[in-house]
């Protein structure tokens, strides 16, 4: 298949890129840096340099790509601008997905999160609805997430990879990453907040995977949730840091996700199947 991907120079788009090349596809990406450009023809993939809230030009790119499938990984994660990422949610999606409809594209393979469910107990299957009423500052983070998943949902077939929080290259996880360095520098408490983690190495695979899987939401996370209070200290020690302090309490909605349906309905084997080995093997 041709695969156009927008977001290939991120966390999940760099190992996924060479993945579906491996696969047999043809990949054609899009890029705003010539930078990135650069290193993605390196790898064999055909870059068009264009803005994704530059409409027409976007338009034009995917029209000229004629792709069988759009892959949606775009973020702002890296530079930590979440109004960036909320905006790329929102616009940024509305554009790809009315490029992918005027070109005839009939698939679109998005990244969206795990961590938007409506508070509840346990963890979160994807038939929970989005907290959509959330107060501030979630709020803007739940509705631009929300904004992606009913934009993507207006294509043919649409899979919206809800994943966990990223850990391994190129996040925020990683030896050099912010958090890292928070942690190093003892400044993150131990909470009872419950999270669940994916490797970027299993959140590509799944990308690649979903090109053939039913319409609808996914979580992609690996199988342990757990509270901060337990995932931490193994990250602190996998690191070298010190052990974090303690302090009780949660924030709204952190109750982790269950991968069910990516393991069992699907047949999805994560290679990191837990945040427990996963970090030591990581860092």
């Amino acid at each position: 298949m041709r695969i156009f991907v927008a977001g290939g120079s991120g966390a999940v788009g760099r190992l996924l890129l060479p993945k579906l090349l491996q696969a047999g596809h043809e990949v054609v990406a899009i890029t705003r840096s010539e930078q990135n450009a650069h290193v993605m023809t390196s790898v064999g993939v055909r870059v068009l340099v264009a803005d994704i809230y530059d409409r027409e030009a976007i338009i034009a790119a995917v029209s000229e790509a004629r792709p069988d499938v759009v892959i949606h990984q775009l973020t702002s994660l890296s530079a930590m601008d979440f109004a960036e990422n909320s905006r790329i949610r929102k616009e940024g999606t509305r554009n790809l997905v009315d490029a992918a409809l005027a070109a005839g594209v009939k698939r679109i393979v998005a990244q969206s999160i795990s961590w938007a469910y409506e508070p509840g107990e346990g963890p979160a299957s994807e038939d929970a609805p989005l907290d959509v009423n959330a107060p501030e500052p979630r709020n803007s983070m739940v509705g631009g997430v929300a904004a992606l998943e009913r934009a993507v949902a207006k294509m043919p077939e649409y899979v919206i990879l809800r994943y966990g929080k990223f850990y391994g290259p190129g996040t925020w996880y990683e030896r050099n990453g912010h958090i890292a360095r928070q942690v190093l520098g003892k400044e993150v408490p131990a909470t009872d907040g419950v999270s669940s983690f994916i490797h970027v190495e299993d959140a590509a695979n799944a990308a690649l995977l979903a090109l053939g899987w039913p319409s609808g939401p996914v979580n992609i996370v690996d199988d342990e949730p757990a509270a901060m209070a337990e995932w931490l200290p193994v990250y602190a020690s996998a690191m070298g840091a010190p052990k974090p302090d303690y302090k009780p309490g949660r924030e709204r909605g952190e109750c982790g996700a269950k991968n069910a349906k990516a393991r069992i309905e699907y047949g999805w084997e994560p290679i990191y199947p837990t945040w427990r080995s996963g970090f030591a093997r990581s860092l």
